[in-house]
């Protein structure tokens, strides 16, 4: 199982976990829910106590991993 905090702006929002079945959830931090409830990280993850499942890592932390040679950088650190 692998795990990554999620920040907005400099607030704690969320953990985005890959499980060992090879699902994806994402949930927002309880703190985050009820201090910043219209602060989304996307339109298509509104802010909830609920956790977001998909089979595929989300579309919009997807688009923020590095491709090519600066992937090789960031894997290697």
């Amino acid at each position: 199982m692998r795990k990554g905090k999620v920040y907005y702006k400099e607030h704690f929002a969320g953990i985005v976990t890959e499980t060992d079945d090879g699902e994806f959830v994402f949930r927002y931090e309880e703190n985050f829910v009820a201090d910043h409830p219209k602060e989304f990280i996307t339109f298509t993850m509104p802010v909830t106590s609920k956790h977001f499942t998909d089979k595929r890592l989300f579309p919009f932390f997807d688009g923020l991993i590095p491709e090519g040679w600066l992937l090789d950088i960031a894997s290697n650190n």
